[in-house]
């Protein structure tokens, strides 16, 4: 029996998997990833699991496919290259039970550091890539995705974006398909990859490749809508929609597979449009081919290749309507910010009073690049802070670094700072490295990692300790500091910095917005005890504003009590009360 139901595309993705009979999901969060195997995880069928990486996830969801059963890895574009290693692998040894890789791009780069293309990724990998346009497609690909992957023994790439990934629509409902576990088979010409194995297999991937372009001509997924012959538009993804909005009656090829390309299929539109137009967002990559093939089109010369791309686009490219797509919505500004209450701005009013500068990481913690805490200096990528710090130290020496420290999150440390901190073991570095322990996974929306002792389907398991961790790694200066005592954070970072080895310093307190984790008072300022020195502000609590008169106001509204502000002032004239009292 079929229903529908209003899902986020993410949720398709999620819904898409359970009726296709997928047995193991792995995944890393990161948005606009993170709430397929939210979902996920609410269909018991399916074993899911927050891996500590994305290269991880991949080899989690490859050795369930090689054993036999239907597995998907799930993670951002970013995670992608963090899970490179094994998917350009797994793509000439194929599968078993089908496996499909879900990478989430970040047109615009809303919560990425870069906007990259994984479609780039996947036609190096020769990795076949399919691109849904709504949530309805999200769902059908994911089951499409997978009855690929077993017919032509391929991983499969479903590619989405934070559009389709955040934005509803209506699906129907399935039943679950039960698919019945493959036999396993000893096999290591297929499956150990050493060079005289993998020559040949790459022979199977070319063929395989070959016989995608030719099949992909009548793949359901690809569409061809004839109307007006005079303008013709080769689209996938979310574009298509943006097509159909302004130019509703142009002539479209809906793309549903955009690597391989179906040639055929193309050449056959292209032949029958007077003027052909390829809207695609990000890189040029189905423009590129289409132009090697001799055929006449607009893409890039009139489309940027930054961004998200809008009907509006279209409007002024194409249609030539006087449209200002540079004017700004008229929304008040809010830029980001640590939120009140959070560790973090605790120990970087400690870090910037003794002007200390950060190698930072990917978090919540990066925020602390911006005034008026201005600590961060760098961010790479994941993992990346203490690798930096100890390039730095390589390249300038150890009193270059006694005014720097290495800044990581907790769940980024269990990611990929392990191997850095490692590699500054072995090459007998010298540096302060810090981990912000706010007990989570905080940025992507409170996720379960492995320190935290649950896992995504909320078992209690063993938590790891970051402090035995690295004890374990050999060093001997491990300090564990709670992230709000400032006089001991001072001491201890002056003295570490200065000391010509390895130390850690792990900062602990729960992140603010921790379900059950309730600070008991709040703060409140007196005007009358108030100097109006602007110690207090330094930090830039947004709960604390200047009055006219230059006292301080605490909105207790905003105020989570951490006795930040409090700590900073010397005059008495900010006092914690119980949340109940007077």
């Amino acid at each position: 029996m079929e229903n529908q139901a209003i899902l986020l595309g993410n949720e398709a993705i999620a819904r898409g998997a359970y009726e296709a009979g997928v047995k193991v999901s792995a995944a890393y969060p990161g948005t606009p990833s993170t709430e397929i195997s939210e979902n996920i995880v609410k269909y018991k069928e399916i074993y899911s699991e927050w891996s500590p990486n994305e290269k991880v996830a991949m080899e989690v969801a490859i050795g369930a496919s090689i054993s036999g059963v239907r597995a998907m890895a799930s993670m951002k574009h970013v995670g992608v290259n963090v899970a490179a290693d094994p998917l350009y692998t797994i793509s000439y040894s194929g599968v078993n039970g089908g496996l499909v890789l879900v990478a989430a791009d970040d047109p615009g780069m809303y919560s990425s550091q870069n906007e990259q293309d994984t479609r780039c990724v996947a036609r190096a990998a020769q990795v076949p890539v399919l691109e849904p346009s709504d949530s309805q497609d999200a769902k059908d690909f994911i089951k499409f995705a997978f009855e690929m992957s077993e017919k032509y023994d391929t991983p499969v790439i479903v590619r989405t974006t934070t559009r389709l990934a955040h934005s509803q629509g209506l699906v129907e409902l399935c039943e679950r398909k039960e698919i019945e576990d493959k036999p396993y088979e000893r096999n290591i010409q297929k499956y150990v990859m050493m060079p005289a194995m993998a020559q040949k297999r790459h022979l199977v991937v070319e063929a395989r490749t070959k016989a995608m372009i030719e099949d992909g001509c009548t793949f359901p997924i690809n569409k061809v809508e004839y109307n007006d012959l005079s303008v013709g538009f080769i689209t996938s993804g979310i574009p298509y929609t943006y097509v159909k909005e302004a130019m509703p009656n142009a002539s479209v090829l809906k793309l549903g597979m955009v690597n391989p390309l179906p040639r055929k299929l193309i050449e056959e539109f292209a032949s029958k449009v007077d003027t052909l137009y390829i809207f695609e967002e990000l890189d040029p990559v189905i423009e590129e081919q289409v132009k090697s093939w001799g055929i006449k089109c607009i893409g890039k010369e009139i489309f940027t290749i930054q961004g998200e791309y809008s009907a509006n686009m279209i409007r002024k490219a194409v249609l030539k309507e006087d449209l200002d797509l540079a004017t700004p919505a008229t929304v008040p500004a809010r830029p980001p910010i640590l939120c009140p209450g959070c560790p973090h701005r605790s120990v970087y009013s400690v870090l910037s009073k003794l002007k200390i500068h950060a190698a930072g990481d990917i978090g919540c913690y990066t925020l602390g690049a911006l005034a008026p805490l201005s600590v961060v200096d760098t961010t790479v990528c994941m993992g990346s802070s203490i690798s930096t710090l100890h390039g730095m130290e390589k390249a300038k020496g150890k009193d270059y670094i006694k005014n720097w420290v290495a800044v990581i999150g907790d769940s980024t440390f269990m990611h990929t700072g392990v191997n850095s901190l490692m590699n500054m073991v072995y090459n007998k570095g010298t540096g302060t490295v810090m981990i912000l322990d706010n007990s989570i996974t905080g940025m992507t929306g409170h996720q379960d990692h492995a320190g935290t002792g649950k896992t995504l389907m909320g078992e209690p398991t063993n938590a790891i300790s970051n402090y035995n961790l690295c004890k374990t790694l050999g060093i001997e200066h491990v300090y564990e500091v709670d992230a709000f005592n400032i006089k001991e954070l001072e001491e201890v970072i002056k003295r570490e910095t200065q000391r010509e080895e390895i130390s850690v310093i792990i900062t602990k307190a729960p992140c603010v917005l921790l379900k059950g984790n309730v600070f008991p008072n709040k703060c409140v300022a007196d005007p009358e005890k108030c100097k109006k020195c602007g110690m207090c502000l330094k930090p830039g609590c947004p709960a604390l504003t200047k009055q006219p008169d230059g006292t301080i106001r605490i909105d207790d509204t905003m105020c989570n009590g951490c006795g930040l502000c409090r700590q900073l002032c010397k005059f008495d004239a900010i006092k914690e009360v119980p949340v109940n009292g007077n």
